[in-house]
């Protein structure tokens, strides 16, 4: 059976209400599965819930929703039909109407042309000479952002919730690889290298999915209601940890991303000799400055991932940045595992055979300390897709005072920030229902037709 809630007050970013034996605080407008927080159907419950309400919400937005019958919306929809002759005939003069094109529908599309771009540009040049088909490690690196936006796409286009869990996925990875792909961008401008072909087509896919999965963050489920997820107004002691922990792996990847992770023994005459390679900050200037961005725009997606609410869409956000970071290891383990040519060091190949020189290829510990880091922020992840979405620990903020044993009565008023009601108490079913008065069960109207878009009546919460 769906679970009856019924809304109390609402203000401008949350909601608060009561369930089935609890009160609890919802995001406005957004599925009633996953309460922010809940309480017992008692006194105390209540005036927990409350405090907890008036602390979140910006003082002055919280209102009471007023309570209609429920054959309200049964009235209006007849009276819709039978003035149905005249609005037809007004349409009718009119021309057809036009519906707009969804939201969900151009965010898919967008992010379509995006993939299809993106495979498009692995074939031409994409530095002068050289594609990214015939470079087994970038081409490796550059599917893995493919396969992303692809599972950002078929999220997208399931509707509901997943609208909103593919949009941040998306917009996670396309975050991170802005910088990665301004670091190429910036090698071919301000080197040998040149810009081919493949890095236009490239780079105009990843505008295409960028733009997509942002514009899936606005989109609305096929009722009407926003998806419902917003990071939090307000950091709260249970969200330090996540916040910490998150962070860290973070900066931890990120400060272990920009050092060499490439090294290179040279043995010739019996003596080895070992040099690195990959620091970042040994690039010109424009390329240290993308990747730059890049760890930035990694640290503050873990950061904004783990205030997101509810906490699997954060998930979904870090998740995204995971991807893009992940791909970093694997190219960099293929590109260890291929033969390094001595011209890579200024020697040509008949000087090499000359003095007998080898070369072997590896990775600096270095890079192993950024593969940690990594797999402990994919870890945090999936720790955050599981968590609860309601701490079941949670201590609220005091309690104001209450009226005593004469709770609950009608017309009571928790005083909190954003009251602005009749201190005067109103008589059950005379007026409306005042802030921080406990939301009624409609008794005499259960079973009966409503609608919802009567405000304050009950809604299922699937």
């Amino acid at each position: 059976m769906p679970e009856k809630v019924t809304i109390s007050h609402r203000g401008a970013r949350y909601e608060i209400g009561m369930g089935k034996r609890y009160y609890a605080i919802w995001v406005a407008d957004a599925p009633r599965t996953d309460p922010v927080d809940r309480w017992p159907e008692t006194p105390e419950g209540w005036s927990q819930a409350w405090a907890r309400f008036t602390a979140l919400e910006t003082p002055g937005t919280i209102a009471p929703v007023p309570r209609k019958h429920p054959l309200t919306g049964v009235f209006r929809r007849r009276s819709s039909v039978h003035d149905g002759g005249d609005a037809a005939g007004a349409a009718g003069d009119a021309g057809p109407a036009r519906r707009p094109v969804p939201v969900r529908l151009v965010a898919s599309g967008l992010l379509a042309v995006g993939v299809v771009a993106g495979i498009a540009g692995l074939f031409p040049d994409y530095f002068t000479g050289q594609s990214l088909a015939s470079a087994s490690a970038q081409l490796v690196s550059h599917i893995l952002y493919l396969v992303g936006w692809s599972a950002a796409l078929a999220l997208i286009l399931t509707a509901g919730i997943r609208t909103r869990i593919g949009g941040l996925l998306g917009t996670g990875l396309s975050a991170v690889t802005f910088g990665l792909f301004a670091a190429d961008l910036a090698t071919g401008t301000s080197g040998h290298e040149g810009v081919g072909a493949g890095m236009v087509i490239t780079l105009i896919g990843w505008l295409a999915c960028a733009a997509g999965s942002a514009l899936a963050l606005r989109a609305r489920p096929a009722g009407g209601t926003p998806a419902g997820s917003l990071p939090a107004s307000k950091l709260r002691k249970a969200d330090a940890g996540p916040v910490a922990l998150l962070a860290l792996c973070a900066i931890g990847a990120a400060a272990s991303f920009l050092p060499s992770w490439d090294s290179y023994t040279l043995t010739y005459g019996g003596s080895p000799h070992t040099q690195t390679a990959g620091n970042a900050f040994h690039n010109p200037g424009t390329v240290i400055a993308a990747d730059m961005a890049a760890v930035v725009a990694l640290v503050a997606v873990a950061i904004v991932g783990a205030l997101w609410r509810p906490t699997r869409h954060g998930a979904a956000l870090v998740g995204g940045a995971v991807v893009a970071m992940a791909a970093q290891v694997v190219l960099a383990l293929l590109q260890s595992s291929q033969a390094t040519s001595p011209e890579m060091f200024g020697i040509s190949a008949a000087q090499a055979q000359s003095i007998g020189l080898t070369i072997s290829s590896g990775l600096t510990a270095i890079f192993w300390v950024y593969v940690v880091f990594v797999i402990a922020l994919a870890i945090s992840a999936a720790w955050l897709a599981t968590a609860p979405s309601h701490p079941t620990m949670f201590a609220p903020p005091p309690v104001p005072p209450g009226p005593g044993p004469e709770y609950p009565v009608p017309g009571y008023v928790v005083p909190g920030p954003g009251y602005a009601g009749d201190p005067e108490p109103a008589a059950p079913g005379q007026a409306e229902q005042q802030d921080g008065d406990p939301p009624a069960k409609d008794h005499d109207n259960e079973g009966s037709l409503g609608s919802e878009e009567d405000a304050g009546s009950e809604v299922s919460a699937s």
